[in-house]
């Protein structure tokens, strides 16, 4: 690893501590590491926005016309609609003018939801519909080819459950009918199919969290630990003792940080006693 490359791992390495760091008490490093995370995004995002959006979508679009011109020379005049409207939301920003920016939000809402909710119908109600009610279950193959197998997705049995808790998890909400008899169990079956749809949810989004926490470790472990310290089986070409000092560095840093925290906390205690 070049050793400029080693300094940018070591700000990597070392904003992640600082986030970690937030687990014991908001602290410096974290404010430090939150700051530069929500200016470096907001800037990454404003570029992102520019190349992708406002460049190809406006500019390329009338760039056969002359700017002095304010482009209505240009084959495709109409662009400048939604450069109107986009320059509208800023007033925003004045008190008298504020009323303004309602007209291109007023319009970019409806147009958006408008997109959205087809959208959304299709892909979250009409397609669980179809599942559910146009695929008959496969009674020929109902424990799964070739024998008792839960986990073919394409056995009856398979089917069979996401039917009847698709059923259940309706009933429960359906309240013009108290929840008493066949009907009530059937509506308490509903809650369970519900509590392990919320959970499996939770445990993926619990697990996608660990799996970020193992990558940052690793970074760590794999790409700065064991190039400053040339801890590999294989040693660094290039290495020297630059790679050592940065890394016993920031050791020194968070450690005299801890020290510098615990002499406070005597301190005060003695203060209290």
């Amino acid at each position: 690893m070049d050793f400029g490359l080693y300094l940018w791992t070591t700000l990597g390495a070392f904003l992640t501590l600082a986030i970690f760091s937030f687990l014991y008490k908001d602290n410096p490093f974290y404010k430090i590491a939150e700051h530069l995370v929500v200016g470096v995004s907001a800037g990454y995002f404003a570029v992102i926005l520019w190349h992708n959006g406002l460049s190809p979508n406006l500019f390329q679009r009338l760039n056969d016309g002359n700017w002095y011109f304010l482009w209505m020379d240009s084959t495709a005049p109409w662009y400048l609609i939604p450069a109107i409207l986009g320059i509208m939301m800023y007033t925003r920003f004045s008190k008298k003018w504020a009323w303004v920016s309602r007209w291109p939000m007023a319009l970019y809402i409806g147009i958006a939801t408008g997109v959205a909710i087809p959208l959304e119908m299709g892909a979250r109600v009409n397609r669980q519909l179809f599942a559910i009610m146009e695929r008959s279950i496969d009674w020929a193959n109902f424990f799964g080819v070739g024998g008792f197998n839960l986990l073919d997705t394409a056995s009856g049995l398979s089917q069979l459950i996401v039917f009847v808790g698709a059923m259940a998890a309706l009933i429960y909400f359906f309240f013009s009918k108290e929840h008493t008899g066949l009907f009530g169990a059937t509506a308490k079956f509903g809650i369970w199919i519900l509590m392990i749809g919320f959970g499996a949810s939770f445990g993926y989004t619990v697990m996608a969290r660990i799996s970020l926490f193992i990558n940052r470790i690793q970074y760590i472990d794999n790409n700065w630990l064991q190039n400053g310290l040339n801890t590999g089986i294989t040693p660094i070409e290039g290495y020297h003792a630059g790679y050592a000092v940065i890394f016993w560095l920031v050791v020194l840093i968070v450690v005299g940080y801890i020290i510098r925290e615990i002499m406070t906390y005597l301190k005060t205690k003695e203060k209290s006693a």
